[in-house]
C-alpha cells in the first residue's frame, strides 16, 4: 500500500484544484492512500534563519513529517499570473531543505491541475515540475492532466462527476501508485 500525499497550490475553499484533489481521494485505487496535507496557509514563508533544528515552526515539521511518511507526491497546481502559486512553491522550498535531507527524496511526483484559462494552467504545471525537479523529486512527467477554461467546466459539475475527468484522475492516481510501489520494491 503506497501514501500518497496531495499538496493543493490553491487557498480558496471554492478552487477547482481542491475538488480535483477531493476526487484523486475518491478515485483512489485500493491500496493507495491519498492524503491532502491540510494548512499549507499556516506554513511561514521559508526562511534559513528560522529553519533551525529544533525551532522549525510547528506547520512546516508537520509538512515534513508527512513528506517523510509518504512514497509519493500528487501536486494540484493553480496558476497565478502565469505561473506557480506563492503557497505550493513555499512547501516545496521547505520540504527542499535542509539540503541532502530533503523530504522529496527522488520519491514520484505528479503535477497537475486546472485553471480558468485555455491553456489549463500548464505554464505553472511546467514551472513546478521545474521546481520539484531541483528540489530532489522523480517527476513523471507522462503524467500530466492540464484542465481548461475551469469556471465554465465546474461550474455545475464537481470534477469526481465529469466523467472524462474522473477517468483521467483515475489514471494517473493509479499509475503514480504504481510508480510508487516500484520506487519501494526497489
Amino acid at each position: 500500500m503506497s501514501r500518497i500525499l496531495v499538496l493543493v497550490g490553491s487557498l480558496r475553499a471554492g478552487s477547482h484544484n481542491r475538488q480535483l484533489a477531493e476526487a484523486a481521494v475518491k478515485l483512489a485505487p485500493v491500496g493507495a492512500d491519498v492524503v491532502p496535507f491540510e494548512g499549507l496557509a499556516d506554513i511561514p514563508f521559508y526562511n534559513e534563519d528560522i529553519d533551525v533544528e529544533g525551532r522549525v515552526p510547528a506547520a512546516a515539521a508537520r509538512l515534513r513529517e508527512a513528506a517523510e511518511a509518504s512514497d509519493a507526491f500528487l501536486l494540484f497546481c493553480a496558476e497565478h499570473n502565469g505561473s506557480i502559486a506563492a503557497v505550493l512553491k513555499n512547501a516545496i522550498d521547505w520540504l527542499s531543505r535542509p539540503r541532502g535531507a530533503d523530504a522529496f527524496g527522488g520519491k514520484p511526483v505528479a503535477v497537475i491541475g486546472t485553471a480558468f484559462g485555455q491553456y489549463g494552467g500548464v505554464w505553472a504545471q511546467d514551472e513546478t515540475r521545474k521546481v520539484v525537479g531541483l528540489a530532489g523529486g522523480r517527476v513523471i512527467e507522462d503524467l500530466r492532466l492540464a484542465i481548461p477554461s475551469s469556471r465554465a467546466r465546474f461550474a455545475e459539475t464537481h470534477p469526481v462527476d465529469d466523467a472524462e475527468v474522473a477517468e483521467q484522475l483515475t489514471e494517473i492516481v493509479a499509475r503514480l501508485d504504481d510508480h510508487a510501489g516500484r520506487a519501494a520494491a526497489a
